[in-house]
């Protein structure tokens, strides 16, 4: 399959940039930052999403989604990454409807996938409980009374957790922590008795929360992919939020390095601009090509979970590992050659490297990855 967008595809992309360049630029964060919004997004924008159709890409279309594929959320996702929009896109567009999309229950599907692709509902992945991503290390407890499920135990980093209307709580209903065996997803609405949520703004203004379970009940019903059968279920799902996480680190260099290349064009020193220095002309050529490879991996990748393809979950590995060590490289190039200005808070070069930061420990940074693409390859 090329590495290459078709020409739908190139449609989309143009109407995503357009659509958040006009109604999300790096401004609208500065602005919700600042004035302490208690959302942390703005719900009107999420409306605009629904009408563009972009919470219904990965819905299928007999729940009235667009049923498209990893490849067109992920050009979402870039554009998001390009414009440091916080929206639930992550948490709900793709995580909740791959997930449910693929493993939920006929019931489940009824309940969940329209509301989620009309943007009425938002849901989070609640998965972590340590300060570094290690998805098998599961201490909340859930265990059997009668025909329903006792859950106990707390996670971290929760993105959009304190938006949510519905969590996604992997939870540990046999075996012990680091075994994949006995992990169990369930839906707990939150308003359930028992659960409680924090906010935790993270350093790049965007939303997480943590959220502690006190004997909260739920039916075995609202399992995903059924009682002790979680570990596939949440490794799909992670492997979506990856590569659509490398696919918005993608979008972050891409940026960081278009508006580089613009200073340097603009800013003089000893009477030259400083885009006319050979040092830096190398810089950022060497960087481009950085980035333009990482391009054909993300690609790669997302077009391999649309196929199903064995290899998905080492590719979902290597393009998150190599789209965050690429826009780390590109915001700090950026904030470099931007000199001293790059450092300040009023520049908005600075907001590019502290969101590179934080999606890149998320769900796995580079070196998490790396391992796991060498243990998959047999390593």
């Amino acid at each position: 399959m090329p590495l290459a967008l078709n020409q739908e595809q190139d449609m989309l992309r143009d109407s995503a940039l357009a659509f958040l360049r006009e109604n999300a630029p790096v401004s609208h964060l500065r602005r919700l930052r600042d004035d302490r919004d208690d959302n942390g997004y703005s719900p009107e924008l999420w409306q605009g999403f629904a009408e563009m159709g972009f919470t219904g890409v990965l819905v299928p279309e007999a729940h009235g989604g667009l049923g498209l594929g990893h490849v067109e959320a992920g050009i979402v996702m870039e554009a998001i990454g390009r414009n440091l929009t916080p929206v639930p896109f992550l948490s709900s567009a793709l995580l909740a409807a791959t997930l449910l999309a693929r493993y939920g229950n006929a019931g489940q599907q009824q309940i969940y996938l329209p509301a989620l692709a009309r943007g009425s509902l938002k849901m989070a992945l609640a998965i972590d409980e340590h300060a570094k991503h290690r998805p098998t290390h599961i201490g909340l407890q859930a265990r059997a009374d009668g025909d329903s499920w006792i859950l106990d135990g707390a996670k971290l980093f929760v993105v959009d957790g304190h938006v949510a209307d519905t969590l996604i709580v992997a939870a540990r209903s046999g075996g012990s922590s680091g075994e994949r065996a006995g992990i169990t997803l369930f839906l707990v609405a939150r308003s359930a008795p028992g659960v409680e949520i924090e906010r935790t703004v993270m350093v790049d203004a965007h939303n997480a929360a943590r959220v502690v379970l006190r004997g909260v009940r739920v039916a075995a019903s609202d399992a995903v992919g059924g009682i002790g059968g979680g570990w596939n279920v949440l490794e799909a799902a992670l492997d979506a939020g990856r590569v659509g996480l490398a696919a918005e680190l993608l979008g972050i260099a891409d940026e960081a390095f278009e508006r580089t290349v613009g200073y340097l064009k603009e800013r003089r020193q000893f009477g030259r601009l400083i885009g006319e220095f050979q040092a830096l002309q190398h810089r950022a050529a060497d960087l481009y090509a950085d980035i333009e490879i990482t391009r054909a991996l993300v690609l790669r990748a997302q077009q391999a979970l649309d196929q199903g393809a064995d290899g998905a979950a080492a590719l979902a590995s290597a393009a998150k590992a190599r789209a965050g060590a690429t826009a780390t490289r590109a915001v700090q190039e950026g904030v470099q050659m931007h000199g001293g200005i790059g450092m300040t808070d009023e520049f908005e070069i600075g907001f590019f490297m502290k969101r590179a930061r934080v999606a890149q420990e998320l769900f796995g940074d580079t070196h998490f990855h790396a391992d796991r693409w060498a243990r998959l390859g047999g390593y």
